[in-house]
């Protein structure tokens, strides 16, 4: 479960996150969408503990992430746009390092059914140099699984990877869900948010402007008429900017 109550980030005198709420049930998807700058990237950085709120307070399966940082990381995974990887291991040893931070026991019962999951178990004894951008996205969503999270944020998980790719990974963050993970999912590719969120929040300059189910949302910016699409939601909600 993700609780977030009232979490500013403010840069000297420019607020980047302002006084913002919001909660993740187990079992849900929250499509986290806004403007470029609106802070979705932001947000996550500071509910997950990567850099400090300025106020307000964000706990990961019931650990406070300011107070409790180790006990609320040990719960979470965070993926990243950029895959962050070791230029001199492989995918098979980056798999060996993470299961020693998390303590995991018999990784390789685990590790191995996630190669194939996300198809790069042909490429367990290749260096990060060797593999393509898409590859190495899923060499850090298949670490980042690795000690079974039970949250998840995903910062644009879909950069480099090929139609196939997406929906394998579709495929992944549903089935997480269905296991009872709560995830966040921030993606400037709404229809894909669609397919996958049972949830929907949208920031404009740092500010919560919309939150609820995708019929919520829907409703409230739908004016009465039917089969409005999300995209066409986040248009109006945001003003029609840039996303």
């Amino acid at each position: 479960m993700i609780e977030v109550h009232a979490l500013t980030k403010r840069y000297g005198d420019f607020t980047a996150v302002r006084e913002l709420s919001f909660t993740v049930q187990p079992g849900e998807v929250l499509g986290l969408v806004g403007p470029n700058g609106a802070g979705k990237t932001t947000s996550l950085r500071c509910i997950a503990g990567i850099i400090p709120a300025s106020s307000g307070t964000a706990r990961i399966a019931g650990h406070e992430v300011a107070t409790e940082p180790v006990a609320a990381k040990r719960a979470l995974a965070f993926f990243p746009d950029e895959p962050r990887l070791f230029d001199y291991l492989t995918v098979r040893q980056h798999l060996n390092f993470v299961a020693r931070i998390y303590g995991v026991a018999d990784h390789e019962a685990i590790a191995q059914p996630l190669l194939d999951e996300l198809e790069i178990a042909d490429k367990a004894d290749q260096l990060p140099g060797e593999l393509s951008r898409g590859m190495k996205q899923k060499l850090a969503i298949a670490c980042g699984l690795l000690h079974g999270p039970r949250v998840m944020f995903f910062d644009e998980p879909l950069t480099g990877l090929d139609p196939l790719g997406i929906r394998r990974m579709k495929d992944s963050i549903l089935k997480r869900a269905r296991d009872g993970a709560a995830i966040v999912l921030s993606s400037h590719l709404l229809h894909l948010l669609e397919e996958v969120c049972s949830h929907v929040l949208i920031l404009k300059q740092g500010e919560k402007i919309a939150h609820g189910t995708l019929a919520e949302v829907t409703a409230q910016f739908a004016q009465g008429e039917t089969g409005v699409s999300l995209e066409e939601i986040f248009i109006r909600a945001t003003g029609g900017t840039e996303h």
